[in-house]
């Protein structure tokens, strides 16, 4: 491949590492905010009597407006430049923060989620494409497993970070503590961050060539969000049968003959992804810009790892949404307690983050990611065997420290393994797609998981009658903080004990559908792995 002009500039640039520095705490940032809220959201769910609906919502809204805009904003950063969407995108962030932090219910908090949602977008693939456009070679290849170690550290770092603030202030200070990591990533970008931008095709130099694809992003954010929106209604309108109707500015709105509204959106959604890419297929045949080159896909490594970054991300998300209520609504431990289990998770990752290049320099960045997977695997999978309303703490956190080992190798190499063979003046393209793919799979993960917990605790309550019957609706209805008051008001040891094996129950379907995600994603992996050698 030829060289474009200047394309070793990067390398040489003295800021490089700093650079890195300042991109790795703006990934930290919206990170960390992905699994921060999950330790406090009992706290949350409390104070704002919030549904489990609700609840959901807070935790999925934001990764579902973020993969909604991340192909767009990928494509805003390739050519007004990436910092200058960078600095933008922190100052959303911020604001946005503020607003949640001062939030007085349900409303207020799930939209300023929604801007933060767009303020992320803007983050993410500026900090990845970034990195790409700046370093060469081996440096390359050590900025992107810093990349990742940041990623899988954050994740796990959250809880802890969230119980404490929670704990020693309010949930509030969990979007506060926003306002001086923002501050600090601006003042470092304008110092040492470099506006890179993509370089111009000359395929696409006709009149439209260079054209933003306002459809596409309208149909690939119409697409991702209403499936997402149909998964996490599903629990409170039903999967098939209507259980209640969709509301939207006070109109209630039915499904057919009694059926769920549930099926026609995911099918709408459904069908304006398929329009999407077939949309995306007409502008590039009609050398168009186009919002997803499809291209890529063409590339198995690209397209098997993408694959494996969604499913493992389903997994990953679903853990950090159901653990947190698991621990604090039936351990009735504090979020502080909470997050201090959950740091092993933390322990794990930062450990084998470390040493995943060593390992990867001996089985490659493709089979570390399969070892990373098989670990994440074992780890869970006998965690959601042994999990009891009494069982042993210390074991969960043991099998927490061998999942987030595992995170931690997988993650600071699946990055590197997807965009390996993408070709350097398509990396801004292939950094968006990964990002798209690991928040489309977070948004599901915790719908998902979500969606799970819901519907055992249904099926489970369905059983009981009386006042055990309308004391599992309240655990339904609040996502398990219904528990804390009942132990408060000291309801009978036999019936509070009930409730308990019904929230722990439901916690292990859910944490099993994390498992099954989680396989699928080192099925994925060994695929990466057997292509990557071909």
């Amino acid at each position: 491949m030829n060289k474009q002009p200047g394309s070793e500039a990067p390398q040489a640039d003295p800021r490089r590492w700093k650079a890195l520095g300042v991109l790795a705490l703006s990934l930290s940032l919206i990170v960390l905010d992905g699994s921060i809220v999950s330790v406090a959201l009992p706290d949350i769910i409390s104070d704002l009597k919030l549904s489990i609906t609700n609840a959901q919502w807070v935790n999925s809204l934001y990764a579902v407006i973020f993969s909604a805009l991340l192909l767009l904003s990928g494509r805003l950063g390739d050519r007004f430049g990436r910092r200058t969407m960078l600095i933008i995108g922190i100052f959303l962030f911020v604001g946005s923060s503020m607003w949640a932090g001062l939030a007085t219910g349900a409303s207020s908090l799930i939209m300023a989620r929604f801007v933060q949602g767009i303020g992320g977008a803007l983050i993410m693939p500026s900090t990845l494409s970034t990195v790409n456009a700046t370093f060469r070679g081996k440096e390359r290849a050590a900025a992107f497993g810093i990349w990742g170690a940041v990623m899988s550290g954050a994740a796990a770092v959250g809880p802890l970070l969230g119980g404490w603030l929670t704990t020693s202030f309010s949930w509030r200070w969990i979007f506060y503590v926003n306002l001086p990591l923002g501050l600090l990533i601006v003042v470092g970008a304008l110092a040492w961050v470099a506006n890179t931008r993509a370089q111009a095709d000359p395929s696409a130099s006709g009149t439209r060539g260079h054209s933003l694809d306002i459809p596409g992003a309208l149909l690939s954010g119409g697409a991702f969000g209403l499936i997402v929106f149909g998964i996490i209604e599903s629990t409170s309108l039903g999967w098939w049968r209507e259980k209640l109707p969709l509301e939207i500015f006070g109109r209630e709105i039915h499904g057919p003959a009694g059926l769920s509204i549930v099926p026609a959106v995911l099918l709408i959604g459904v069908s304006l992804l398929a329009c999407f890419l077939a949309w995306e297929k007409y502008l590039a045949r009609n050398v168009r810009e186009v919002l997803l080159d499809l291209t890529l896909f063409r590339i198995p490594t690209f397209r098997w790892g993408n694959l494996t970054a969604m499913a493992v991300a389903v997994g990953e998300f679903g853990l950090i949404f159901i653990l947190p209520l698991y621990l604090v609504n039936v351990r009735a431990l504090s979020t502080l307690q909470a997050g201090l289990v959950l740091v092993a998770m933390a322990c794990g990752a930062f450990v084998s983050g470390a040493a995943a290049r060593h390992i990867a320099g001996r089985l490659g960045a493709p089979l570390t990611v399969v070892l990373g997977l098989f670990l994440e695997v074992v780890g869970l999978g006998v965690l959601a065997f042994i999990l009891r309303p009494d069982g042993s703490l210390a074991a969960v956190t043991l099998l927490l420290v061998v999942y987030g080992f595992g995170l931690g190798i997988a993650s600071a190499q699946l990055t590197s393994t997807i965009l390996a063979d993408v070709p350097t003046d398509q990396s801004g393209q292939g950094s968006a797609t990964q990002s798209t793919a690991r928040q489309i799979g977070s948004a599901i993960g915790a719908s998902v998981a979500g969606a799970l917990l819901a519907g055992t605790i249904s099926r489970i309550g369905a059983g009981f009658t009386g006042r055990e019957a309308a004391m599992a609706k309240a655990v339904h209805d609040s996502a398990g903080s219904a528990l804390q008051g009942l132990r408060a008001q000291h309801v009978p040891g036999a019936l509070l004990a009930n409730l308990d094996a019904m929230f722990t129950d439901a916690s292990r379907v859910a944490i099993f559908g994390a498992v099954f995600f989680l396989v699928l994603g080192l099925l994925g992996a060994i695929q990466v792995a057997r292509v990557s050698r071909a």
